[in-house]
Order: C-alpha cells, then sequence, then structure tokens
C-alpha cells in the first residue's frame, strides 16, 4: 500500500455510501489467511486517515471519535489493501494484524457460534484484558 494526497483519498471517500450517523461498516480481514478479525465503524475522516497512513482507523461511537486501532493495546492493523464493496456501502480493510483484534484479547471477535440451537464460545483469550491494556 503507497501513501497518497489527501485529494486523491477524498475522492474515494466521495464514493462511499456512509448512512445517516455518516458512518461505514468495516470489516477488518487478515491480509494472508483471509481470516475476518473485526467489524468495526468507520467515518469519512477515518477512511482518509486510514489510506493516507497505512494504519488503520475506526471511529468509536461509543467514545464519539476517532480510533487508531492499537492506540491503547499496541495491537495494531497495518492495511494492505482498501477495497469496497459494490453498492459502495460497506468497506473491506485487508490488514495485517500486529496480536490479537478483539478487546477480549482473542484473535479476533467472531468467537460465539450457534451450534446445535446453542451458543458455543470456539476461542479463548490469548492474553488477558489485563494484560492487553495494563490495567491490575
Amino acid at each position: 500500500m503507497t501513501e497518497t494526497t489527501t485529494a486523491a483519498n477524498s475522492k474515494i471517500a466521495d464514493k462511499l455510501k456512509f448512512n445517516e450517523s455518516g458512518l461505514i461498516p468495516a470489516i477488518a480481514q487478515q491480509h494472508d489467511s483471509g481470516e475476518v478479525l473485526m467489524m468495526a465503524w468507520m467515518n469519512r475522516d477515518a477512511v482518509i486517515e486510514t489510506l493516507e497512513t497505512g494504519r488503520v482507523c475506526y471511529y468509536s461511537r461509543s467514545r464519539g471519535k476517532l480510533w487508531r486501532k492499537g492506540e491503547s493495546s499496541g495491537q495494531l492493523q497495518k492495511l494492505i489493501d482498501f477495497r469496497y464493496d459494490c453498492d459502495q456501502d460497506t468497506v473491506l480493510v485487508q490488514v495485517d494484524q500486529l496480536g490479537v483484534a478483539c478487546h477480549t484479547g482473542r484473535r479476533n471477535c467472531f468467537y460465539f457460534a450457534a451450534r446445535d440451537g446453542e451458543e458455543v464460545v470456539i476461542s479463548q483469550p490469548e492474553i488477558a484484558v489485563e494484560d492487553l491494556y495494563g490495567k491490575k
């Protein structure tokens, strides 16, 4: 992924269809394995920052501000490829994930499965949340 100018990245952002809250769903996928890591939201500024810096940035609805993946945990996402779907209303960021992607300490956020009518946890944390965020 090469860095590009704000004007070029603004043109890409202009093509995307953000919802009434100014957000677009973004799915993060490990570039080499195809593993789906997480889903988060991006606003226009997050899209442009991601494209310009090569480091994935989302919009935190709970904090009401940009969230640079890994800023508090160190679990960074390096952008490999930025894609969007045929309707231009969903983003796929193919990334190189450093560490775990989920705030629960798991490799990915999709650790619940519906099996035979039951909810099953299919992966355990790789790191304790306390260690992930430096809280004791």
